[in-house]
């Protein structure tokens, strides 16, 4: 007997399908959680302008908030693409549904991602206080990481001033070879009278090589100005960035994460390959959004400075910070380090291993932003000091030790860390790395579409409001969320756009 295997439908089977769209679309579906959030924003008065380029004249253009939705949900299902965006919009029931049977054109859609970044940065702080208006918020505990992201540019639009200086020097040294052809072909047309004529491929090609001189020297002087090292030719903001054994053409993307639900609640697209000066700027954005004037953040060690640790304390954040070993050189050398040396501040001495006292040398000194006092002995008497091998570097006669303007705070900083660091780090790579994985992972977002600072920050915007709608739709349900955006829509939210004028 024949084995027998599930059978479907004929297609040429008449059925009668549900008379409207709504019908294929569940109460808890998320398109209704990504309508009703957006229907909330005065979009006007967040920035957005209209899309419509591409209309027949005297068409009306498409609502913004119509593309802010199309995006929203194309964003979260791993279609970015404008013109794959177009083609959900025919044959997508959800998106059918979400825009009403509206389908714009690639262009249309592409042109709203392109004028409206800072808009877009404005809605996205929106639902951060939209969040906190649902007391998702704790504004008690953030977390705070940096994660490189690839720009739309390669690794070979990066140029460096040290590749422009040998690109100059290789067409001086092109233009020397050719400008001695040159003369040499003059010499021969001298000698034969006016039977030789001037090789016109010779000339061209010397031609091309002052153009393509003077364009260098252009791109030089550009970066000399600007005090940059490097620059892209195809992204004028990205970079290339390294961060241990990673290596990325793109951008440095921060963000801060409170620990109530893991939603992101500020963040900032920069092009600093470290994020040693970024501690105090995103403690103070999170801090304002969540209207707080006390905070407890954790990093890691690519967040310690102790220029930003004061800045920190200034502000109010507590901050919790590895601190790196900065004495590896000297005990891999076998000598003593600089911790060994005890400060007594009564008497404003360093007390040295051997017991002996470092009074303080001289006025202090700046350096990389930190005033430094210096206390020594006399090299005479460090000379005749029992531990003078374990302790003299090798080309000195005295041992110096520098003590930072911030020694108090980083001494507290340091106890602090003693009692709690690695709970607190634990906790840090809980929150912080989750939600990185998430947009890298689970959306397959690790690159940007668009080049420059203002649209790159607008898309990172947009893919952050995508993450925290998620998060907030997993945790209340899309039916409570839908309910409560109505209920603010009727209300108005001038207060929020007041906040955010702000």
């Amino acid at each position: 007997m024949a084995r027998r295997y599930k059978q479907g439908t004929a297609r040429a089977q008449e059925a009668l399908l549900p008379p409207r769209v709504e019908d294929y679309v569940s109460e808890t579906n998320l398109v209704r959680a990504i309508d009703a959030s957006v229907d909330t924003l005065d979009l006007p008065e967040l920035g957005f302008t209209k899309s419509g380029g591409d209309l027949t004249p005297g068409q009306p253009a498409f609502d913004p908030g119509l593309l802010l939705k199309l995006y929203l949900y194309g964003y979260l299902n791993r279609v970015r693409s404008s013109r794959r965006l177009e083609r959900e919009c025919r044959r997508n029931l959800e998106l059918i549904w979400l825009l009403e049977g509206l389908v714009p054109s690639y262009r249309t859609i592409a042109e709203f991602r392109r004028v409206n970044g800072k808009a877009l940065r404005a809605a996205n702080r929106d639902f951060v206080m939209l969040c906190h208006e649902l007391d998702l918020l704790g504004g008690e505990t953030i977390a705070i990481d940096g994660s490189f992201f690839h720009a739309s540019a390669s690794d070979a639009s990066i140029t460096t001033k040290k590749h422009l200086e040998t690109e100059l020097k290789k067409i001086e040294r092109d233009l020397e070879a050719y400008t001695q052809s040159l003369d040499a072909n003059d010499a021969q047309e001298d000698q034969a009278g006016d039977g030789l004529d001037e090789d016109p491929a010779l000339a061209e090609k010397l031609k091309e090589l002052k153009e393509r001189q003077a364009r260098k020297q252009a791109q030089l002087e550009r970066l000399e100005t600007s005090g940059e090292t490097q620059f892209s030719r195809t992204d004028p903001d990205a970079r290339a960035l390294s961060k241990g054994k990673q290596q990325v053409t793109g951008y440095n993307v921060q963000s801060c994460v409170d620990d109530k639900h893991k939603l992101i609640v500020s963040h900032e697209v920069t092009n600093e390959g470290n994020d040693q000066n970024q501690l105090s700027g995103q403690c103070r954005a999170a801090m304002e959004i969540m209207s707080v004037n006390a905070i407890t953040a954790v990093a890691d060690s690519g967040y310690y400075s102790e220029v930003e640790l004061a800045a920190c304390e200034a502000a109010g954040a507590t901050v919790y910070v590895p601190i790196p070993d900065k004495h590896k050189a000297v005990t891999g050398q076998g000598r003593l380090s600089g911790k060994r040396f005890q400060y007594n501040s009564t008497r404003d001495v360093y007390i040295c291993p051997a017991g002996e006292l470092l009074p303080r040398r001289g006025q202090p000194q700046q350096k990389n932003g930190i005033r430094r006092t210096r206390y020594s002995r006399p090299a005479s008497q460090c000379r005749d000091c029992p531990l003078k091998a374990v302790c003299l570097p090798a080309s000195g006669a005295a041992r110096r030790i520098y003590r930072s303007e911030h020694a108090e705070l980083i001494e507290a900083h340091r106890q602090r860390m003693a009692e709690s660091g690695p709970e607190k780090m634990r906790q840090r790579a809980g929150l912080v790395e989750h939600p990185f994985g998430t947009l890298k992972r689970w959306f397959g977002w690790d690159h940007f579409l668009v080049r420059g600072f203002k649209k790159v920050r607008g898309e990172m915007s947009l893919m952050i409001l995508g993450y925290n709608l998620l998060r907030v739709v997993n945790r209340l349900g899309v039916g409570a969320l839908r309910d409560y955006c109505v209920r603010r829509k009727q209300v108005g939210n001038s207060q929020v756009l007041t906040h955010l004028a702000a």
